[in-house]
């Protein structure tokens, strides 16, 4: 699924700009290497139609699962389904960056920001797959629980929703984080017309003015 990461997208998380030093390279070409062997990119998604979006909240059709806030209703206004992503890169990146902070931890930098890189990669082959699926139709960005006032509260539902302990094997630790750590859950909005700008891109986050990554040219 990855045979190359996106190394711009990785030296932005890094807070790295203009010209990359031959050290730099050199150590992302080890860590990308090292980081394409460990991972087992996976994703899965289901289909989930839209019952009714309230001012702060969206149930779903057959589902336990409700999306609560008010980013996440605006978000999906006049859309007629979601679809449920989960994605990972697999307990091996867990293992490797646990190797390598013994090792170097600016070697562990580059490792974390390669995994992040690759996972919205793994999110994007999945967005792809989406699309292939609905021929005609529109999609909203990713929006993630913890965007905005999307309470990370819901991950366990949402994990539950797209079986992700058997699908993808990813599951929520006693504190309410997922695990494996470099594993990303989203909602992605179809509607049947197109989805105005803002709630394709940074314009509907809650952190966009202060976020530094969007000050340095990139995008979630």
């Amino acid at each position: 699924m990855i045979e190359k990461i996106n190394r711009d997208e990785a030296f932005r998380y890094m807070g790295l700009k203009g010209e990359i030093s031959r050290e730099i390279s050199d150590m992302a070409d080890e860590c990308e290497k090292r980081l394409l062997e460990a991972a087992i990119p996976r994703y899965y998604w289901v289909y989930a139609e839209i019952s009714e979006v309230s001012e702060d909240a969206v149930t779903l059709k057959g589902y336990k699962l409700v999306l609560r806030g008010r980013d996440i209703s605006a978000h999906l206004k006049d859309c007629f389904g979601v679809a449920l992503l989960c994605a990972t890169l697999g307990e091996g990146v867990d293992r490797l960056l646990r190797t390598v902070q013994a090792e170097d931890m600016a070697k562990a930098l580059m490792v974390d920001a390669l995994a992040s890189a690759a996972a919205e990669q793994v999110c994007d082959a999945a967005e792809n797959e989406i699309r292939d699926r609905f021929p005609g139709k529109y999609t909203t960005w990713r929006f993630s629980p913890g965007y905005g006032d999307f309470p990370l509260e819901c991950q366990g539902d949402f994990l539950a929703a797209v079986n992700a302990m058997r699908t993808v094997g990813v599951f929520l630790t006693a504190g309410g984080l997922l695990t494996p750590t470099k594993s990303v859950t989203a909602v992605v909005g179809l509607s049947d017309s197109p989805v105005p700008a803002k709630r394709r891109g940074c314009g509907s986050c809650s952190m966009r003015e202060s976020c530094t990554f969007r000050k340095s040219g990139g995008h979630c």
